[in-house]
């Protein structure tokens, strides 16, 4: 049996019995009840298994949404699901009551470049990461990226060796507030700026140190 079998027949999802605008505020409330219990973003399956078959999920998160206006905190896409977070312009404030936020994910100009390329051309290796700095990216630099949680080895590289590539995680979208890939800044233009091209990459041939580095900023 499913766990949406199951979940059918444990809980009554479809509401029949109820009136409509009931049974809509009843969906609505199960729907927060979830994302507000979990740690983490809540995806669009997790969710489906509490409401019934005639559920817009997406007009239950509007119509969440535009209750919340005006409150401290919100729901927001990230990850591929959805989490409530504080709003932004109440940081500070956290802060000077709690402390939370003083902690910050350790990462030195050379980590955040070494992310950055791992998440505009991910899958990729640790070699063409190297081409593309011309100069070696070191373990350290890949571990400390994955001891963070940012990112995981990928597929293995139809190359010879077939050296690990690497690519980003949930976490890496949760902690940047991405809601997917697609959500990074626009490629195509920093592409027309000549900051980013993975065809010169491979070639070798993209002077990318000189725009992306100071000169005594080692990727080590």
């Amino acid at each position: 049996m499913t766990r949406r079998q199951r979940t059918k027949r444990d809980l009554d999802v479809e509401l029949a019995d109820l009136p409509p605008d009931l049974r809509w505020r009843e969906w609505m409330g199960r729907v927060e009840a979830v994302i507000f219990a979990s740690p983490e973003p809540v995806g669009r399956e997790v969710l489906a298994r509490v409401v019934g078959r005639e559920c817009n999920l997406d007009l239950i998160i509007d119509d969440i949404r535009s209750e919340l206006r005006g409150r401290a905190y919100e729901l927001v896409a990230v990850a591929g699901g959805w989490q409530f977070r504080t709003r932004t312009g109440f940081a500070t404030a956290i802060r000077a009551a709690t402390g939370l936020g003083d902690e910050t994910q350790a990462l030195s100009q050379s980590d955040a470049l070494v992310l950055m390329c791992i998440a505009y051309f991910q899958p990729i290796t640790r070699g063409e990461l190297s081409v593309f700095f011309g100069k070696d990216v070191s373990r350290d630099v890949i571990g400390h990226l994955r001891s963070l949680g940012f990112i995981a080895a990928g597929p293995r590289s139809p190359t010879p060796g077939a050296p690990y590539t690497y690519v980003t995680t949930p976490s890496f979208l949760s902690h940047f507030g991405f809601d997917t890939l697609r959500d990074l800044p626009d490629m195509e233009a920093l592409e027309d700026a000549g900051l980013l091209s993975k065809e010169k990459l491979m070639a070798g041939d993209i002077p990318v140190a000189g725009r992306f580095m100071r000169d005594d900023d080692e990727i080590d």
